[in-house]
C-alpha cells in the first residue's frame, strides 16, 4: 500500500497546486496540461489499445477518413493508432485471452473487475504509480476520479488498474407500455389496470398483456414480461427483486454484509418467480435471451414489460430508444413509461467506479507515456466532447455552459456511419455519461418535456451506500462460487416443486463452495472504506 500512499499525496499536492492557480469559476474551456500543439521532434510511435462497448452493433466507419476522432488523435499525439474492440462479456474476454497467451499484450485494455484480479496476480498489467498521478492526468483527476476512490479501488496491495471515467447518475427502471394499458382498459373497463405501483398491480398487467390480445391483432403473441438471462443466472430485469428488497446487489443492513444472490431471502425471490413462471406471462426465450435480445423481443411487439439502465430508453426519438424502436418496427403507436412496485426498496447500490483500463507490463515507457497523453485528452473537455457530440460548428454548438447537439448532422454522419461515437465515447468514459462534471449541460433539441421528466423520475429512485468497489479474496474460489449458486437457483427454478431446499443448498455455498470466507472478505473491504464494524452472517 506504499504506493497508494505516494499515489495519495502526489494527487492531493498537485490538486492543491492547481486549485491556487484556478478558482472554480473556470470555465472548461481548455484541457489543463494540453496546449493543441505537440512538442518538436516528438517520435511516431505505434499504439495497439483493445476496448469493451456498450452498443454491439456499433463500428468504426470503413473508411478512415470519416472518423474524425481517430484523426484528431493521430495529429494531435503524432501516433498511429489501432483501436480494436468487442462487445463486453465472454467474447472480449477469449480475445484479450488469446492475444495475452501469445504475448501481444495490448497497451491499453480495458476488463472487468473480477477479471482484472486474476490479470493483475499473473502479473499481466504494469504498475501505474509511475503514470496515473494529478501531474500526468490533470483532467482525469479534476473531472472525474477522486483520491479516495483511486484507493478504494485498488487490490492486492498494488497499482495495477484504474476506474474508465464514470457516470454518477443511474437510470435503472422497469417500463411498461402504457398505450396496451389503455387499449385494454378502453376494451374492457372492468379491467382498470394502471401503470403498477405495487405488486399486484404488475401482475394484473402482466397477466392481461399475455391473455388479452393488448396489440389487438386477434392472435395469442404477445407476454406480459421480458428478460435476458443469456443461458446463465436469473437476472436483475425481474420486479420481484425489487419487490423483496433484494434488488441490489450487494447493500449493508444493520451491520451485516448482504450478498442478495445469496442470501437465505432469496427463496423469497425463487418463490414469486416460481409462480410468475406457472402464470406464463414470461417471454418463453428469457433464459437463453442474449443481453439486447429483450429488447428485440419488445420492439418486435411481443412484450410489454421490460427493464433497462440506459437513460434515454423510452425517449421520443432517440435513436437508442427502444421506445423508438418500437414505432418503427410494429408501426404502432408504442408509448412506454417507467414504474417502481416498492419506491422505499433500493432499487441498486450508488454508482461505483465501473470497469478498470489498464497498461501492459511490456510495453515500452515511450507508448505508456504516449497513452496516457491521449487518455487525459479524452477525458477533458476538448477529447469528450469530439468522442461524444462530433465536431463544434458541425454537430453541435456551445451556448455559455450548453451543448446543444444538431441530430440531423450528428444522425447523417456519424449514427450513418455506424454510430462510430459510441465506439470512442466507449473507450475512456461511457456512451451515455453525461458532461456535468465537466461543468457543461448536454441539450439535445430531439429531447421533449416529457423525456426529461422521465429521466428525472428514474434518476429519483432509491440507491443504497456500498461505499467502495469489491475485489475477490486471494485463494477463493469466486468464480467456482457463482457456478454453483446459479446451477442451484435454477434447479429450484425449473426442476424442483418448491424452494424449500434453498437453506440447505445456501449451507453448502457458504462452506464447500468457500462462500463465507469469500463475503467476510468483502465485509472486510467495506469496513475499512467506510470505517464501520461490517460482518457477514453466513448461517442462516
Amino acid at each position: 500500500m506504499k504506493r497508494l500512499t505516494q499515489l495519495t499525496v502526489l494527487s492531493v499536492s498537485t490538486a492543491l497546486v492547481l486549485a491556487a492557480c484556478g478558482s472554480k469559476e473556470e470555465k472548461p474551456s481548455a484541457d489543463p496540461g494540453t496546449k493543441g500543439e505537440q512538442p518538436a521532434g516528438k517520435e511516431k510511435l505505434d499504439l495497439n489499445w483493445l476496448v469493451m462497448v456498450g452498443n454491439t452493433t456499433a463500428q468504426l466507419p470503413s473508411d478512415k477518413s470519416k472518423d474524425f476522432v481517430m484523426k484528431a488523435i493521430e495529429e494531435k499525439f503524432n501516433v498511429n493508432l489501432k483501436l480494436d474492440y468487442a462487445p463486453s462479456g465472454n467474447d472480449y474476454l477469449t480475445k484479450l485471452n488469446t492475444r495475452v497467451a501469445g504475448g501481444d499484450i495490448p497497451d491499453m485494455f480495458h476488463l472487468t473487475g473480477t477479471d482484472s484480479s486474476k490479470y493483475i496476480l499473473d502479473k499481466v498489467p504494469a504498475d501505474m504509480t509511475k503514470w496515473v498521478n494529478a501531474t500526468n492526468m490533470p483532467n482525469y483527476f479534476k473531472y472525474w476520479i477522486s483520491d479516495l476512490e483511486m484507493q478504494r479501488y485498488q487490490i492486492h496491495n498494488v497499482f495495477m488498474r484504474a476506474p474508465i471515467p464514470f457516470n454518477r447518475e443511474q437510470f435503472m427502471s422497469h417500463y411498461v407500455r402504457k398505450d396496451w394499458i389503455d387499449a385494454l382498459n378502453k376494451k374492457d373497463p372492468s379491467l382498470n389496470l394502471k401503470v403498477p405501483t405495487n405488486y399486484d398491480e404488475y401482475i394484473a398487467v402482466a397477466k392481461a398483456f399475455t391473455f388479452n390480445d393488448p396489440d389487438g391483432n386477434g392472435k395469442n403473441d404477445t407476454y406480459g414480461i421480458t428478460a435476458a438471462a443469456n443461458g446463465n443466472a436469473i437476472p436483475r430485469d425481474f420486479p420481484e427483486w425489487l419487490k423483496n428488497g433484494l434488488a441490489p446487489g450487494f447493500f449493508i443492513e444493520n451491520g451485516y454484509f448482504i450478498d442478495t444472490g445469496s442470501d437465505i431471502r432469496l427463496s423469497n425471490v425463487l418463490a414469486d418467480l416460481k409462480k410468475l413462471l406457472d402464470m406464463k406471462v414470461v417471454d418463453p426465450d428469457w433464459f437463453l435471451n442474449k443481453p439486447g435480445q429483450q429488447f428485440e423481443k419488445v420492439q418486435q411487439g411481443k412484450a410489454g414489460i421490460f427493464y433497462a439502465t440506459a437513460r434515454d430508453a423510452v425517449f421520443e426519438k432517440s435513436p437508442n430508444s427502444i421506445q423508438k424502436k418500437t414505432r418503427d418496427v410494429t408501426g404502432q403507436p408504442a408509448e412506454f413509461v417507467p414504474f417502481n412496485i416498492a419506491p422505499n426498496n433500493p432499487i441498486s447500490y450508488e454508482a461505483l467506479p465501473g470497469n478498470p483500463w489498464m497498461l501492459s507490463s511490456k510495453t515500452s515507457e515511450e507508448k505508456i507515456k504516449r497513452t496516457i497523453e491521449i487518455l487525459d485528452w479524452l477525458a477533458g473537455p476538448e477529447g469528450f466532447l469530439l468522442t461524444h457530440y462530433g465536431e463544434e460548428g458541425k454537430h453541435y454548438k456551445k451556448e455559455g455552459n450548453k451543448i446543444i447537439v444538431d441530430p440531423d448532422a450528428y444522425k447523417r454522419d456519424i449514427v450513418d456511419n455506424g454510430s462510430f461515437l459510441d465506439i470512442w465515447g466507449s473507450v475512456f468514459s461511457t456512451r451515455t455519461i453525461m458532461p456535468t462534471k465537466l461543468g457543461l449541460e448536454y441539450v439535445n433539441p430531439n429531447e421533449t418535456d416529457r423525456d426529461r421528466e422521465i429521466a428525472k423520475t428514474v434518476s429519483s429512485y432509491k440507491y443504497t451506500l456500498l461505499g467502495t468497489n469489491l475485489a475477490p479474496v486471494p485463494g477463493m474460489d469466486l468464480a467456482a462460487f457463482r457456478k454453483q449458486l446459479y446451477s442451484y437457483q435454477n434447479k429450484i427454478l425449473f426442476e424442483e416443486k418448491d424452494v424449500s431446499n434453498w437453506p440447505k443448498y445456501r449451507e453448502e455455498l457458504m462452506t464447500k463452495y468457500q462462500g463465507k470466507g469469500l463475503f467476510e472478505g468483502y465485509a472486510s473491504q467495506v469496513a475499512a472504506a467506510l470505517k464501520q464494524d461490517i460482518k457477514f452472517k453466513a448461517e442462516n
